[in-house]
């Protein structure tokens, strides 16, 4: 005896919804983007043409797509046809891959993908899963969809832009000398410009038409030779000349792209060529590939951006700024590792936001350790008498105040030292361990005042006990949410490009992964 199978049979039920688990994530899926606002979805509003399908229905099918592994256009409409879950959101209507595709690129998707973790956060608040005490904050590095050998790196442009200036002004000189063009009008005299260039050319193809002219004309067969002898330079000149201006934008173009950059990709220009831990090849080579930075609570993400640049360093503050102006307030603890830990940082957390930043520096591991504290040559073990502004080495030789310095970086940050030099390193039978300087010069030491008091500032906050816990947190919180997206969703590279799109994309990938996270809760 069989169970009833019969094809030519209408089966209830119809309704979709009834062949879905309890606690399936298509719910999560629909309750998330209905509690959207509807003015977010006002820019996909057309009044004509064909009617478009609802960005309610498009952004649901394609976060249920990314919470399965499917981050293909193709594979997304697949499901539509064949997958209950998919098939309920979509209610029936099946888009192209080419609209879903047009859809998740498209600028308007970004305040959708922000409207999605900000109504996200409050359903986490209201359910009490974060108590917003800290937020944790990290980064990883993507490969993008370039290719890996269409890199073009600053230091080589600059050099080749450096030796076309110094080429090209050395041979407008040697025409202005030989009286073979006249002099122009220069806005810089350090090099000429792209249109200066253009004048130069013109005026030597006039030169050049002109030996042309008097060749055609004459009829002595030794004029005509000597002609066509003179015509040469120029000539040659003519095509140097037409070639340094192409090159010139060309190089021009490539600074413009580069900005504060020191490489970029030509088959996506946003994306900067950068060291990553997943190096299949074995060999340490760069790849193109963006720096993603997440802020989490309760291995949660709340708040994402996407930079350009490999270190984190640079990337905390304007991060800082993105949660404040797109997400919510910020709490009262900022947690974050060693990689972040620096002096505008600090600086930044403290004083302008009036926050507590629970994050490490580079030396504080080793600072930490016993052996580190009894050694003698370490400058910080070095007694300092505050009244007399001194310092003593390990030869009882004092260090006395010798001038105020700044250093300036990159960024334009600017840091304050007081410079102390000791009075006689003569013979000292330490110098070898004490300094790497030569003979006949004393030592030197360089304080910062401010990242010393900063230093101290976060051991005192990192050795209180309710602080250290919260730190602790990090390795629990933050990190594993990275080998969410990456182990369990598959999402290792990106398959878009230009950081807007790249932007949406992994909005979309760690809004999966919170939702995964947030259907298993209660199993």
């Amino acid at each position: 005896m069989f169970k009833n199978y019969n094809m030519n049979q209408l089966i209830l039920p119809l309704d979709l919804e009834m062949k879905l688990q309890e606690n399936d994530i298509a719910f999560h899926i629909h309750r998330l983007v209905e509690s959207i606002p509807a003015e977010a979805f006002a820019p996909f509003q057309k009044e004509t043409g064909c009617p478009a399908y609802h960005p309610r229905m498009m952004l649901k099918i394609i976060l249920c797509g990314y919470t399965q592994s499917v981050f293909s256009g193709r594979r997304i409409e697949d499901l539509t046809k064949d997958s209950v879950r998919m098939m309920w959101l979509a209610q029936g209507y099946e888009p192209s891959y080419r609209t879903i595709n047009r859809f998740r690129i498209q600028p308007q998707m970004k305040e959708l993908l922000r409207q999605c973790f900000v109504q996200f956060r409050c359903r986490l608040v209201e359910e009490k899963l974060i108590d917003q005490q800290a937020i944790f904050i990290d980064g990883t590095k993507l490969e993008v969809n370039a290719n890996k050998f269409t890199f073009v790196w600053k230091k080589s442009i600059e050099k080749h832009h450096a030796n076309l200036v110094e080429k090209s002004n050395q041979v407008y000189e040697q025409l202005l000398e030989e009286q073979v063009i006249p002099a122009i009008e220069r806005e810089s005299m350090e090099q000429l410009s792209v249109k200066e260039l253009g004048e130069v050319a013109v005026t030597l193809e006039d030169v050049v038409d002109d030996y042309t002219t008097k060749i055609t004309t004459s009829d002595d067969v030794i004029e005509r030779k000597r002609l066509r002898a003179e015509r040469k330079t120029p000539k040659q000149l003519l095509k140097q000349v037409d070639d340094w201006m192409k090159r010139k934008q060309k190089y021009e173009q490539d600074l413009e792209i580069l900005g504060t950059r020191n490489s970029y990709s030509k088959t996506d220009q946003d994306a900067t060529f950068m060291r990553m831990k997943d190096d299949y090849m074995q060999n340490g080579q760069l790849k193109a590939g963006y720096n993603i930075q997440i802020a989490t609570e309760n291995q949660f993400t709340l708040a994402y951006d996407v930079f350009p640049n490999p270190t984190d360093t640079k990337t905390l503050s304007p991060f800082l700024d993105v949660i404040e102006d797109q997400y919510f307030k910020l709490p009262k603890h900022i947690v974050a590792d060693a990689g972040y830990g620096s002096e505008p940082n600090y600086e930044d957390i403290i004083s302008k936001r009036k926050r507590t930043p629970l994050i490490t520096y580079g030396m504080y591991r080793k600072e930490q350790q016993k052996k580190y504290k009894v050694d003698p040559f370490k400058t910080s073990n070095w007694s300092y008498d505050e009244e007399a502004d001194t310092y003593t080495c390990p030869n009882n030789q004092t260090l006395s105040f010798l001038h105020h310095s700044t250093r300036k970086d990159s960024t334009g940050f600017v840091r304050h030292f007081k410079v102390y030099e000791c009075e006689e390193c003569t013979d000292c039978p330490f110098r070898s361990l004490c300094t790497k300087a030569g003979e006949g010069t004393n030592r030197k030491l360089a304080v910062n005042t401010k990242w010393e008091q900063q230093k101290a500032y976060v051991q005192q906050k990192l050795s209180e006990e309710k602080t250290a816990a919260i730190y602790r947190q990090r390795k629990t919180d933050v990190e594993p949410v990275f080998g969410f997206l990456k182990a369990n969703l598959g999402f290792t590279r990106f398959s878009v490009r230009g950081k807007t799109k790249v932007k949406n994309e992994i909005g979309l990938a760690l809004m999966a992964t919170n939702l995964r996270k947030y259907s298993l809760r209660g199993l």
